[in-house]
Parts: C-alpha cells; sequence; structure tokens
C-alpha cells in the first residue's frame, strides 16, 4: 500500500483512489512526497503529471508492413494509390469477416507461416499482422 502526502493517493490492492486532488484535462497536480510500508524512505515527486497512454508495440520491419499493405490491398481489390499504413484497420478498409481470413491466408501465403485460428481473431491492423508475422518469423521451429 502506497499513499502521497498533499494530495491523497493510496493504492490498496494496486487500485489508485484519488482524494483531494486536482484531475483535470488528463493532468494531475498537488502531488508532493510518496511513501510505502515496505520501506521507510519517502521519494519527492514532481507536482504536476500528464496521463500518458501505454503503447506497446513490436515495431515490425517497415518492409513487412509494407508487404502486408500490399497484400492487403489486393485482397480488397484497391487502388495502389489508396492509403494503407500500419494503423490502417481492415474493417475501415471495407473489409468483413470473410475478406480477414482471406487476408490472413494470403499473408500465410507470402511468408510461408501458420497463424493460429485464435490469433487471426485478434488481427484488425495493417501493423498488428505485421508485428504477428514479425513474431512468426522469429520463433524457432
Amino acid at each position: 500500500m502506497f499513499s502521497i502526502a498533499g494530495s491523497s493517493v493510496s493504492m490498496p490492492s494496486l487500485s489508485t483512489s484519488l482524494k483531494n486532488s486536482q484531475v483535470s484535462s488528463g493532468r494531475i497536480s498537488g502531488v508532493k512526497l510518496v511513501s510505502g510500508p515496505s520501506s521507510r524512505a519517502s521519494f519527492p515527486l514532481r507536482t504536476s503529471y500528464r496521463q500518458r497512454s501505454l503503447q506497446v508495440c513490436c515495431a515490425a520491419k517497415p518492409e513487412t508492413v509494407e508487404k502486408v499493405a500490399g497484400i492487403v490491398r489486393k485482397q480488397l481489390a484497391l487502388s495502389e494509390d489508396s492509403k494503407v499504413n500500419g494503423e490502417s484497420k481492415f474493417s475501415e478498409l471495407g473489409a468483413d469477416s470473410l475478406d480477414t481470413v482471406e487476408i490472413v491466408m494470403g499473408l500465410e501465403e507470402e511468408f510461408d507461416i501458420s497463424v493460429e485460428e485464435e490469433s487471426a481473431q485478434t488481427i484488425t491492423t495493417v501493423q498488428e499482422a505485421a508485428d504477428l508475422i514479425e513474431t512468426l518469423i522469429s520463433k524457432p521451429t
């Protein structure tokens, strides 16, 4: 359990509750000191923090992303000048569930991999597909 003096923030069971602090526009301010029962030390904190979104990305090689984008373009019969990049969502490009299955089959053929059905169902963007491909290629067989 941790507590913060100034504004009171307690974290029982890893959940956070804010009391008497100012939270607006993604900012938490008024925090002064942190202490915890496992140590007797107090740690000074800055008085202003911005909430950050946590983004974990495998960062597949750009050439892998481009290959995947090309396969998606071909499968969905999109023009070569259509914007398809890592952030492109299959659904926003007009893909239905059958198209997504066919995209995955095209990726399996192109990269000589086998994608588990469970993994295939979680792929929604070009980047996610490229990251999965990089992971499968790098796995020892």
